[in-house]
């Protein structure tokens, strides 16, 4: 197959555009929050057809994947984080596809969305991002688990943001949610949101833990009262992650805060989202329920470390017919 350059009247938008006001939450409404339930059953029906429903192929997929790149927080959280890793991330995040095939797609200087990093590593990530646009996130307040001391989880935002962090993405404290302690949790997430400053802070609601989805749902709406810029399913480190049903869930909670208040909140999946047919599904759901304003990274983010090397191998084999083998698209 001879590589041509997709059709760019099949690209979904990608140039910068203006930024949505900050949310800046609103008084606790425990009315509101008691009144929202989640119909298991429905929820997990409707995710179960979408990937019927909503199919795309050659070029349509390849320009849905290239939106994807855009999307992505390439992530390291491991325990060998190192500066050399890192500054290899920095590198992937600032050419996250090889030269050639961005150029035969008609897309050069693609870049992801963000980099995301424990604390220790923010200012590598700085300096290695520096002038590329790229923002670094950190993850913050005792991640995974949350439950360091809090106001050393205080700190620990303060400290990140004046590494040159532009995005926190903090944990929230599980037991509020199972205790249904919905002050305690707004309060909370006050605090971690005026921490913040003028960086924008994204809500980890670890969904594995919250055992059900009307849980899920009410935490949702909580964080976002409180003045939660993005809500994030997961930290990546529990034993179930982003969810199809978990993510309808949250974004539907997102549309009903935007119903209510004109305020928009931004959504990311994180954890287990390795496969570019799992993005696909991901960027459908988003279009079908929110529309083409959450299809920028002000709006969504993808929380991954292997989905790109799987979106370079199918836009490559867009170009070409084959398949290449995996360690041709290593990050670090």
């Amino acid at each position: 197959m001879t590589p041509t350059k997709a059709d760019p009247g099949l690209l979904p938008q990608l140039a910068p555009r203006q930024g949505h006001p900050r949310n800046p939450g609103m008084a606790l409404d425990l009315d509101w929050v008691a009144s929202v339930q989640a119909n298991t059953s429905a929820i997990e029906r409707r995710c179960a057809t979408l990937g019927g429903r909503r199919s795309v192929k050659k070029d349509f997929q390849a320009a849905w994947l290239l939106k994807a790149i855009s999307l992505i927080d390439l992530t390291t959280l491991s325990g060998d984080d190192t500066p050399g890793r890192v500054r290899r991330l920095c590198a992937k995040a600032r050419q996250p596809v090889r030269a050639e095939i961005l150029d035969a797609l008609g897309m050069p200087g693609l870049t992801v969305g963000a980099v995301c990093v424990y604390h220790e590593m923010v200012e590598t990530a700085v300096q290695a991002l520096e002038g590329s646009g790229i923002p670094v996130a950190a993850v913050s307040t005792g991640f995974p688990a949350g439950l360091s001391p809090y106001h050393l989880r205080i700190a620990e935002i303060g400290e990140s943001v004046k590494a040159g962090a532009q995005e926190i993405d903090i944990v929230i404290s599980r037991r509020h949610v199972l205790t249904g302690d919905w002050q305690a949790l707004y309060d909370e997430m006050r605090e971690m949101r005026a921490a913040c400053g003028d960086a924008h802070v994204k809500a980890i609601l670890a969904t594995g833990e919250l055992q059900t989805l009307r849980n899920v749902a009410r935490a949702s709406l909580v964080c976002m009262m409180a003045g939660a810029d993005f809500i994030k399913t997961s930290t990546g480190k529990e034993a179930v992650n982003a969810t199809l049903p978990v993510s309808l869930t949250m974004i539907r909670c997102i549309r009903d805060y935007q119903d209510r208040t004109g305020i928009k909140v931004g959504y990311k999946p994180a954890g287990g989202i390795s496969k570019a047919k799992d993005a696909l599904l991901y960027l459908a759901l988003m279009k079908d329920e929110l529309g083409d304003d959450w299809l920028y990274p002000d709006l969504f983010r993808f929380g991954a470390s292997s989905l790109l090397g799987d979106i370079e191998r199918q836009l490559e084999h867009h170009l070409t017919g084959h398949y290449s083998a995996g360690h041709r698209h290593a990050i670090g």
